[in-house]
């Protein structure tokens, strides 16, 4: 039986568990290991070798390791295995024990976590990690949300294992309650957004631009170099790159063109609609992923349904250097979606959520970093309550700039039939929200017409109900 001289606990020791054991044991940090499955053990007591680290499929050894007050930290897939584990954990902690779910839970489950351990004097942190393996391995961006005091006994730990930036740690107390997973929630819809104008980006090359693997990768990795500098184009830069093991064609030609979404991406949708918060390109980036799932329906459409036909441009370069400026264009209009989310949701949900120290996290480890979250940060670090990114002079001297050759860009696909739904939603965004009028009277004339919904006027107060005239047949 190991003695109780272990710092932190750690339940789940898959890619994510495993690696965050090893990189909190790089700082320091004592840190014992469980997992039911043997051989996750086993990898663990491989890699961990000569470390202060202990792995164990017992959960009375797990718990029997751990100094007091405990920290246990979960990794595990959210929904109701959180639950049977929270369950299985109880009848051997203690109080003011704290565990911290790191995983991607839904941030209502995370308020119901809380007010049900706060019964047995014992705390709960939604904590939201975002860098995949290797930031899990080398430093996450790390938001943690819960009772300050409570993420006081973590903060040093949690800092010391997140990625930097300038030497400032990739991590903040977010705010009270589920504030760390909605954070971590409207990350991965941004993310969802931002991978599918990326993809869309890659069709238009593809078709309109006719270019090999090799020249998206080059394009790819130019882009980079510039104002589209982020992980995600560097990541595609390097998958154009990637051959396939088994057939040495390119990878991506051998990958089915079917994605799925986890939850998050719609969850992100379901609040917006909720809290009457327009996130349109994140909406339909959730509705693509589903739609690219209906693959068998596609290939019958493909032999019906035709496009008008047209051609794509002669000129490569042109396209290139159009569409980038689009691409930049539509990502800033996805963060704008996303913390304007924020904003709203932080009063709605009293979060008192910092979005300057928000962008400042997601500057570095998380999968949304870019170097257009600089700009972003210094946006909310003028104006701490700023509703819309797009009211910073400076972002939006950088979408105006922008929006002609995004323009151009939509008309090459409307004209080629190629889809470019999130682009299109991007420029209807934008063009919707810096209108001072929007036809929207209609729309209220046309409720209170068949329904009686009443509506307001622009004249005076109140709100009022007509007796439509109209001519009977």
């Amino acid at each position: 039986m190991a003695e109780a001289t272990y710092e932190y606990g750690m339940i789940g020791l898959g890619t994510m568990g495993r690696n965050m054991v090893l990189n909190i044991s790089d700082h320091g940090f004592s840190v014992a290991g469980f997992d039911k499955d043997n051989s996750q053990v086993k990898l663990l007591q491989k890699e961990a070798n000569g470390r202060n680290v202990i792995a164990t499929s017992n959960l009375d050894e797990f718990i029997s390791a751990l100094k007091t007050p405990r920290v246990v930290i979960l990794l595990v897939p959210a929904g109701k295995i959180v639950d049977e584990v929270i369950q299985e954990l109880k009848p051997l902690l203690s109080e003011n024990d704290l565990l911290m779910d790191c995983g991607n839970s839904h941030f209502t489950d995370t308020n119901s976590r809380i007010e049900e351990l706060k019964k047995s004097s014992l705390h709960f942190m939604g904590v939201g990690v975002s860098g995949g393996e290797s930031g899990a391995r080398y430093g996450p961006s790390i938001m943690p949300g819960g009772p300050e005091d409570v993420y006081e006994r973590v903060a040093s730990m949690l800092d010391a294992i997140s990625a930097k930036v300038n030497k400032e740690a990739c991590v903040k107390w977010l705010g009270i309650g589920s504030a760390g997973h909605y954070v971590k929630m409207v990350h991965n819809g941004i993310e969802y957004g931002i991978m599918q104008l990326i993809s869309e980006s890659y069709h238009l090359l593809k078709v309109a631009g006719g270019m090999s693997n090799e020249e998206l990768h080059t394009t790819f990795s130019k882009w980079n170099e510039g104002m589209l500098h982020s992980f995600l184009i560097e990541i595609t830069a390097d998958i154009f790159a990637q051959k396939d093991d088994l057939t040495k064609n390119s990878l991506v030609d051998m990958i089915l063109d079917s994605a799925h979404q986890k939850g998050t991406g719609g969850w992100t949708s379901e609040d917006a609609m909720k809290l009457q918060v327009p996130i349109p390109v994140i909406d339909i980036a959730v509705s693509m992923r589903d739609l690219s799932a209906y693959k068998d329906e596609r290939e019958i459409a493909q032999k019906k349904l035709t496009a008008p036909g047209g051609k794509s441009g002669d000129n490569k370069n042109a396209l290139v250097t159009q569409l980038e400026q689009a691409l930049y264009f539509s990502m800033i209009t996805t963060y704008a979606q996303g913390m304007s989310l924020l904003h709203y949701a932080s009063k709605e949900y009293d979060y008192g959520l910092k979005l300057k120290d928000i962008a400042s996290i997601w500057r570095g480890g998380c999968i949304i970093r870019s170097s257009l979250l600089e700009d972003i940060y210094s946006a909310f670090s003028k104006s701490p309550e700023l509703s819309n990114i797009l009211l910073d002079d400076a972002i939006a001297q950088k979408a105006m700039h922008s929006q002609t050759e995004t323009r151009k860009t939509i008309q090459i696909g409307m004209e080629m039939g190629i889809p470019l739904p999130a682009i299109m939603t991007s420029l209807a965004y934008y063009d919707s929200y810096r209108s001072g009028w929007l036809p929207a009277n209609l729309i209220q004339a046309q409720r209170d017409y068949f329904g009686a919904h009443t509506y307001e006027r622009n004249d005076r107060k109140g709100t009022f109900h007509t007796q439509w005239n109209h001519e009977k047949e």
